[in-house]
């Protein structure tokens, strides 16, 4: 049986102390995106972020894993689910593929993984999206992936000083489960 964790260009395994450097990579490419803007963080508070992930209850409602290219076992991004509500059926999912290895198909892969793994195995009933209104490439891979938009937020968040949209976006599981992969 091939892994439940594979897709045709992919592999999602878990975080390991070493992905610190990589982590913070990501979030240095996230920030040139108009992503929100952290504080820096020091190399050993990127180790420790990695820690944390590396040593988190894999069975839990939240999660963060590093995708790799199944052809060279290179790590190319995360995907993660940010946050869940068990009781009421939904989760809101992340992902972020580094900038060199973007528009090869690695992100709807990840996507479809970690959404099909919270709908089939989780039993959740909604996936949710939160997508800055200029990243137009996100937009477009949640639209690819089937969801749509619930509304959105004007003027709710300040990058760069500047007030910016972010798009609310939802998938439900039996529109999922109806979709080709």
């Amino acid at each position: 049986m091939t892994s439940y964790w594979l897709g045709e260009r992919i592999r999602l395994r878990a975080v390991e102390t070493e992905d610190g450097p990589l982590l913070a990579r990501l979030s240095e490419q996230e920030e040139h995106l108009g992503d929100l803007l952290n504080p820096p963080r020091s190399t050993e508070g990127w180790q420790a972020l990695a820690r944390e992930h590396a040593t988190a209850d894999p069975s839990g409602d939240t999660y963060v894993l590093i995708v790799e290219s199944r052809a060279d076992g290179t790590p190319v991004g995360s995907v993660g689910v940010h946050r869940a509500d068990p009781r009421n059926g939904w989760f809101e999912y992340g992902i972020t593929i580094a900038a060199e290895h973007r528009r090869r198909g690695y992100a709807g892969e990840a996507a479809r993984l970690v959404i099909r793994h919270q709908f089939e195995e989780r039993r959740y009933l909604k996936a949710t999206a939160r997508v800055f209104a200029h990243n137009h490439p996100s937009l477009e891979l949640q639209h690819r992936l089937g969801f749509t938009e619930e509304g959105r937020l004007r003027r709710h968040v300040l990058l760069a000083g500047r007030p910016t949209d972010v798009v609310l976006l939802a998938l439900f599981a039996e529109d999922f489960a109806a979709s080709p992969s």
